[in-house]
């Protein structure tokens, strides 16, 4: 099969694909940047690109879907946020504050990150996605029991290796 041209793709493509996302998002910013993430991982995956679809139907498949991973992210950092810091209230910390809250919520990204698969899996569709337990079991194809327990054992974990990172005090104290 023939494959499109990378350049020829970007010029037909980019100002739809912009719009599309400036639309989606409502930032001419975001948009921007993910326009770019679209179309690198164009590059990176054109040699996959089988033609059962129209090209156009396939680029516009990975703005949309760049485009959700994007609010996912941006709800992760929420729930993050929301979740982890409540005794930080003040809208005007001072920098000190708002140093210490920024060092607090990486690190329990990177806890997350560091979860393992199951663990995350749970913790995301449960606290991030806000998915009910009978939900969460539906899309795990598990029973309501397991991901109770593995929620459960997540939590633990994550608050364990928080407490090993040497968080405990900062998280007391904030």
């Amino acid at each position: 099969m023939n494959r499109p041209d990378i350049e020829t793709l970007y010029q037909e493509y980019h100002e739809d694909v912009y719009r599309f996302l400036a639309c989606f998002t409502g930032s001419k910013d975001e948009a921007e940047d993910l326009t770019q993430e679209v179309f690198i991982k164009v590059i990176k995956s054109i040699s996959r690109y089988n033609g059962s679809c129209t090209i156009t139907t396939w680029i516009f498949s990975i703005a949309k879907h760049t485009a959700v991973d994007h609010f996912r992210r941006q709800r992760f950092y929420s729930i993050v946020k929301d979740s982890f810091f409540k005794k930080i209230t003040s809208v005007n910390l001072d920098p000190q504050d708002l140093l210490i809250h920024n060092e607090i919520k990486s690190n329990i990204q990177q806890a997350i990150l560091r979860l393992k698969p199951s663990y995350r899996t749970v913790i995301i569709l449960r606290s991030i996605n806000d998915f009910s337990v009978a939900e969460t079991a539906d899309i795990l194809n598990c029973s309501i029991s397991k991901v109770k327990v593995t929620y459960h054992r997540a939590l633990k974990k994550l608050k364990e290796d928080i407490e090993i990172s040497g968080m405990k005090e900062v998280l007391n104290n904030a």
